[in-house]
């Protein structure tokens, strides 16, 4: 992680020390050793959720009664951002543990002895949690329509049954967050929380993905799995929408960004080492002296300057409080600006260096395979874009 960032974030008086943040280096210069391993056979890093949770990384969003740290937003995209710049889909299940705490703290409305108990093996036991929604008839719930799975209520608590697909961290998962449905005659949707080691809960392993190879997004199969009343987390009628939460968005799609940026930075860092070491035969000088290149990595370094600031400005902004109402809008923006920055930094670095770019043993070709995941997460970008044009059109038509 970029020195200057510490400082501004030191220097603006923010309680987030720069312990924290050597070692999120720490952690991230060692989860980098084995991340081409891990992608190669597909294969989940347990031993960096091991090393999360010696370094007490995994209660960050959790509050400080319960023993976590409640760090805001900024600090969090800084994490995020340093984790995966060693390797991206630990930062990603990472990210997906912080979002679901982030969320639950905010709101404060799950029965308080479960959330005492969630938080507090998180930080005692590495217990990390996830949200399960997609589902292979649905899809991605973002574009609409209701889940499949069901819950039905019996005397002796929710019986839950479906099928879930890309369920980013399910063999380290200790809950599950799942969208379903109840069975009644007037349907209530929402979430419940399963934990891992019931009965009729299995995994089955279908992840075998272009990119984010070790993140475990397998399938997940519940079969009757009971769960307590108290598990219900917050079920309404489907004919009442939920209330607009835009943190939980915010949150999302800054963290997000700033994980794809780390994958972006790693690459700008392999491709100054690679210029720096390579010195043709024709040449007799570094790749690094020719001004062509020079050109193309000062391109690289502009676009991730813009996301740095675009993700940091609005995140710093939020942990404020000094935001405009449609910050929802403007984080969605950011989301797009600077996956699409990050996706054409490492397309430069391959354009520039040629076959070198796609050899296995260099990890430029799994950065670029990882960062074009970015595009995946909700809201993908023609959501994005529709949301922000019918903005501008309807405050115009208002004028």
């Amino acid at each position: 992680m970029k020195q200057v960032v510490l400082e501004t974030f030191v220097n603006q008086g923010l309680e987030t020390s720069l312990s924290l943040f050597d070692q999120v280096k720490t952690l991230s210069q060692d989860f980098a050793t084995r991340a081409a391993v891990h992608d190669k056979d597909g294969s989940f890093p347990f031993e960096n959720f091991t090393a999360l949770h010696q370094a007490r990384l995994l209660g960050l969003t959790i509050p400080c009664d319960l023993g976590g740290q409640d760090l805001g937003l900024a600090s969090i995209c800084q994490v995020i951002e340093g984790i995966a710049s060693g390797d991206a889909s630990t930062a990603l299940v990472l990210n997906m543990h912080y979002l679901q705490h982030a969320k639950a703290n905010r709101s404060r409305s799950w029965h308080p002895e479960v959330y005492k108990k969630v938080c507090r093996e998180a930080i005692a036991n590495s217990a990390l949690i996830n949200a399960a929604r997609v589902e292979p008839e649905l899809g991605t719930p973002a574009r609409g329509g209701l889940p499949a799975t069901t819950a039905q209520k019996t005397p002796q608590g929710w019986l839950l049954t479906g099928h879930k697909q890309y369920t980013t961290g399910s063999p380290i998962l200790s809950y599950f967050v799942v969208w379903a449905k109840t069975d009644e005659d007037e349907p209530q949707v929402g979430n419940f929380l399963v934990p891992c080691d019931l009965p009729g809960l299995r995994i089955v392993e279908t992840w075998d993905h272009l990119g984010m190879r070790a993140t475990g997004s397998h399938d997940l199969i519940l079969e009757n799995v009971l769960i307590p009343d108290e598990y219900a987390l917050d079920i309404r009628p489907v004919s009442i929408k939920s209330p607009p939460e835009p943190m939980t968005a915010v949150w999302n799609s800054l963290t997000l960004s700033a994980l794809y940026l780390g994958v972006a930075t790693a690459g700008r860092d392999w491709l100054i080492e690679y210029l720096g070491d390579r010195t043709p035969s024709n040449l007799g000088t570094p790749l690094a002296s020719l001004s062509r290149f020079q050109i193309a990595v000062g391109e690289i370094e502009a676009l991730l300057y813009a996301n740095r600031q675009l993700i940091y400005n609005l995140a710093q902004a939020v942990d404020k409080g000094e935001f405009e109402p449609n910050v929802e809008l403007h984080a969605q923006a950011v989301k797009y600006l600077s996956t699409t920055n990050s996706i054409r930094a490492v397309e430069i670095g391959l354009e520039l260096i040629g076959n070198p770019g796609l050899m296995k043993k260099n990890p430029l070709e799994r950065h670029y395979r990882d960062v074009l995941c970015s595009r995946i997460h909700t809201p993908q970008n023609d959501v994005i874009c529709q949301s922000l044009g019918k903005a501008v059109l309807n405050k115009s038509a208002e004028c």
